[in-house]
């Protein structure tokens, strides 16, 4: 199956859109009418330049408001008609979508717009070109793709076929598999969106809300699955309207939308196995076990201090590298290393971002079936010179530059083979593993990124939340393996003020901003870092005036709170506890939580006060990092 994609998904001009849609791996491409018009070169010459970037031109599209009209309309929408097929045959296009009228003159009557298509099919025929028919949801007198078809079953016209677009079906609550009783032969293209479920005006949602295919709540899956069923042997194309991709980068759009049709052929594959035979078979997605180990690139002052800290909150420096300046500090399942190597690309991020998270370690059941995976869905492998004694951890590039290694059972024993003991006892503070890892982003990022994770592991996505911040709003959600090993946050900033923003614009765009750490006892644990001598984030007196308004806590349990600066809530009896470390570096910080009763959130609800107290403690603008 050949994959495509309308120019109008994607920000830029045409020669932007061109560039990214080539690099992203697409087959070909739908060209938006207004697109073209924009551009300055002649239609030969577009067609070329298409081409030669490797891509057919599948359609070309809109041609609106053609069919049911009366009289003088008629003849006017046959010569805007015979008008852009010259431009399509400049072009070097064969087929065009013409989508149903919403002309206020219109006229109703499958049997009406059946001869208009017959007729218009006899004159593309003519020029050796093709039309299409959609349903728009809204169209006038057509709103269903059955409806549609019986135009195209009554033109009877071997030029004119049906066009299915999933939104306008899926967005308008139309059983799906009504598709599957249409000859495959009889469709002659199929367009892809999901999109939020939202209870808006049909027509303003799918001009600003559609997304890619597994990033909203349709049933994109079981929409393809029912084309798949005709015998359809023809391409799949996106086509998606969505403020944040219109403001956003291309490339990534793009390679976003690559994945996503990967991942949904690949899911309507294991859903009906006999439907998808010309794609590679791909390993399913598995969700990260837990977090391996997390890496800071750092050096100097800076990595001493880090050490320092690291310290205070129990650490202990438990190994170091045979062959890099690399150390390992651990407690309980938790690994932390600091590489301070003048080399590779812990050396590249330092140089680029000064401290900061510059790869992270996921435990799978297969590192080989996770970095198949991940290439296929268009991931970039990542792999740099290594001495004669490392393993070879396969690994991708991720969010910002960073790196993800994958580390299987047999690969878990890098601890032992790369690294020598360096005999430093740690009496711990209780911390016992990673709970999750928070990444920052631009907002219009937020999606693509989502789509990164859920289509590599089939993580579950929760409900996206607002952030408030005293300076902007953050919108944050949270991923989540139904095992509870693996979490992650993803947190969009849309203005540098905000505490994400400014930590993007300190950092150069380094990726998580803070990682978790989970305790048994968060009161123990607070104790045995006050004795090591952890410095916690200060919180003031008046929250904890309000959380003993909120809710019904014991005097001395409020107190050991306040106490030792640590953040409660609460969903019925399940708990959650938090502790922060003050931020450091570029503005990343530490967390430590404890859940109780199967608490399953990241305490949203303390979140304002929580970046509050991280602003007060941050580095003036323009003060060079301690």
């Amino acid at each position: 199956m050949k994959f495509g994609i309308a120019t109008v998904s994607i920000s830029g001009n045409l020669e932007e859109k061109i560039e990214a849609i080539a690099k992203a791996g697409f087959d070909g491409i739908e060209i938006f009418e207004q697109d073209f018009i924009a551009d300055t070169r002649s239609p030969r010459e577009v067609g070329q330049r298409i081409r030669d970037a490797g891509l057919d031109l599948m359609l070309f599209q809109p041609f609106r408001d053609f069919e049911g009209l009366p009289g003088d309309l008629r003849r006017k929408a046959f010569d805007r008609a015979e008008r852009k097929f010259d431009l399509m045959q400049d072009l070097g296009c064969g087929l065009v979508l013409v989508c149903s009228s919403v002309h206020p003159d219109a006229l109703g009557g499958i049997d009406r717009a059946a001869d208009d298509f017959a007729e218009l099919g006899e004159r593309a025929a003519k020029r050796g070109l093709r039309v299409g028919y959609e349903a728009l949801a809204w169209g006038r007198h057509v709103d269903d793709h059955r409806d549609a078809w019986e135009v195209v079953r009554r033109a009877d016209h071997p030029s004119v076929g049906l066009i299915l677009d999933s939104f306008h079906t899926l967005g308008r609550g139309i059983d799906p598999d009504t598709i599957r009783r249409i000859p495959g032969d009889r469709i002659f293209f199929v367009q892809l969106a999901d999109a939020p479920r939202i209870t808006m005006d049909l027509l303003y949602w799918s001009r600003h809300f559609r997304n890619m295919p597994g990033e909203g709540d349709l049933d994109v899956t079981a929409f393809m699955r029912a084309v798949m069923a005709t015998g359809y042997t023809g391409s799949a194309s996106l086509e998606i309207f969505n403020d944040q991709f219109r403001g956003g980068p291309a490339r990534q759009i793009a390679s976003a939308g690559k994945r996503a049709l990967v991942n949904l052929m690949d899911d309507v594959r294991r859903a009906e196995p006999d439907l998808v035979t010309d794609l590679p078979d791909l390993p399913p997605p598995s969700a990260p076990t837990a977090v391996e180990f997390v890496e800071f690139a750092t050096r100097g002052d800076e990595a001493d201090a880090l050490a320092r800290l690291l310290r205070s909150m129990g650490f202990h420096h438990a190994g170091k590298h045979k062959s890099k300046d690399l150390s390992l500090w651990c407690q309980g399942d938790v690994r932390v290393l600091l590489n301070s190597d003048p080399q590779g690309h812990a050396d590249t991020s330092y140089v680029a971002r000064g401290t900061n998270i510059c790869d992270l370690g996921l435990r799978v059941p297969s590192a080989e079936d996770a970095v198949t995976r991940a290439l296929a869905l268009g991931s970039e492998r990542f792999q740099q010179p290594r001495s004669p004694e490392q393993l070879d951890i396969p690994a991708i590039r991720g969010l910002g530059g960073s790196i993800l290694h994958f580390v299987d059972d047999p690969l878990a024993t890098v601890w032992n083979v790369e690294f020598d003991p360096a005999g430093e006892p740690g009496e711990g503070a209780g911390l016992t593993r990673i709970d999750h890892v928070a990444q920052t982003m631009r907002y219009d990022e937020m999606l693509s990124w989502s789509l990164f994770y859920t289509t590599l592991f089939g993580v579950k996505k929760e409900p996206m939340i607002d952030v408030i911040d005293p300076d902007g709003l953050v919108r944050s959600q949270a991923l989540t393996s139904t095992h509870d090993g693996f979490r992650i946050t993803l947190n969009g900033a849309e203005t540098h003020r905000t505490l994400a923003g400014g930590f993007l614009a300190d950092s150069f765009g380094a990726s998580v901003q803070h990682v978790a750490f989970e305790t048994d006892n968060i009161f123990d644990s607070a104790e045995r870092l006050h004795a090591m001598g952890f410095d916690p984030l200060p919180i003031p007196d008046n929250y904890y005036a309000d959380l003993s308004a909120r809710f019904d806590l014991a005097p001395d349990r409020l107190q050991a709170m306040k106490s030792a600066s640590i953040l409660y809530d609460a969903n019925g009896s399940a708990e959650f506890l938090q502790l922060y470390s003050r931020p450091f570096a570029t503005g990343i910080f530490f967390e430590i939580v404890e859940r109780r009763g199967g608490y399953d959130g990241f305490g949203a609800t303390n979140a304002p006060f929580r970046i509050a107290a991280l602003k007060r403690l941050a580095r003036p603008k323009g003060m060079p990092r301690a």
